[in-house]
């Protein structure tokens, strides 16, 4: 997966509660069996209406989801995820996450940063504004910054989170890291346990 460092970009502003992975990947798109090609489907409901903030140009490029409270309950399906990837999603800010979505955003390289109601507040009024928002934040100083509007926040992140953030470290990649003890295990482990190689 990507690694993550800074991230600049305008905020798509999705100014809805408890929005939930039905909403974000329809279950009809679940039948796909490959991980990638799930954007055109996310969101697809609310897509129909023009209106719809993605449906505005403004935002076509945003990196920086920014949402409403419980963001991502329902069920635990990864394709939701998957989907926000697609459209080329890295960062979500809400008030609060569901805790599953909130592990899949991990597992994928998506950083969720949950912020006080009062401040997704003020940054929605300012995402929706005609000219939008632009935040740039920085994952090692743990900072969302946007200096023309004298935003400085800071947020937490659990260390080991965001240590496979920024290195890109997925399951199997953290699971690389530690090739040459397996590859030493392996080499071994006949000597410990009855050996697996075919007789034929």
């Amino acid at each position: 997966m990507k690694s993550i460092n800074t991230i600049q970009s305008i905020v798509l502003p999705l100014n809805r509660a408890d929005v939930d992975t039905d909403q974000i990947m329809p279950k009809q798109y679940l039948k796909r069996i490959e991980r990638s090609g799930y954007g055109p489907f996310t969101f697809d409901e609310w897509r129909k209406d023009p209106k719809f903030v993605l449906n505005n140009p403004l935002f076509q490029k945003a990196e920086i989801l920014l949402a409403q409270r419980n963001f991502g309950s329902g069920s635990s399906r990864e394709h939701a995820v998957w989907g926000l990837e697609d459209i080329g999603v890295r960062v979500v800010i809400a008030p609060s996450f569901a805790d599953i979505f909130n592990s899949n955003c991990g597992k994928v390289g998506i950083l969720c940063i949950q912020l006080e109601q009062e401040i997704v507040n003020e940054l929605m009024s300012l995402a929706e504004s005609d000219t939008g928002l632009e935040l740039s934040i920085n994952l090692e100083k743990q900072t969302i910054l946007n200096e023309n509007n004298n935003i400085k926040i800071n947020f937490t992140i659990d260390n080991f989170l965001k240590h496979r953030l920024q290195n890109g470290l997925d399951e199997i990649g953290m699971t690389m890291q530690k090739e040459d003890s397996i590859k030493a295990f392996e080499e071994t482990r006949s000597k410990i346990y009855p050996s697996t190689k075919s007789i034929i």
